[in-house]
């Protein structure tokens, strides 16, 4: 790394002798000060212990992006049916109740559609219990 400074330096007019009482020093104070540049500079750009460089986290972002696109559709649709399948049971049981209106309506609705739940779930569970017995 040193080597490489110093030719940059020198072909840029540097002098790049160093001192002999602190040989890891530069003479010329200006040199002295690229040199600590030159190292942060190298320091800065590398990619220690999993540090990353902006051109890699741009490059995953976007990679990122890509993917979220590719998925989106898929969960959209799902999340799309699951909303209408809800909002449809809300409104049948909202209109079942013949509109008197407050929270006792809100709270009837929510009766209703746990009941409609836990006979949507007994049901495979009864099917699974018929398959087994006749098997």
């Amino acid at each position: 790394m040193r080597a490489a400074f110093e030719a940059w330096a020198q072909k840029d007019g540097h002098i790049v002798r160093r001192r002999e009482d602190k040989p890891d020093e530069y003479l010329v104070f200006e040199t002295q000060r690229r040199w600590v540049i030159w190292q942060a500079a190298l320091a800065h750009g590398k990619a220690p212990g999993g540090r990353k460089t902006a051109a890699q986290k741009e490059a995953e972002a976007q990679e990122k992006a890509k993917q979220a696109v590719q998925r989106a559709p898929a969960i959209a649709q799902n999340d799309a049916a699951v909303r209408n399948q809800v909002l449809n049971e809300v409104l049948d049981a909202f209109s079942s109740l013949g509109g008197a209106g407050g929270l006792d309506d809100i709270l009837k609705v929510v009766q209703s559609l746990k009941q409609k739940q836990e006979t949507v779930a007994e049901q495979p569970a009864k099917t699974a219990d018929r398959v087994h017995h006749n098997a």
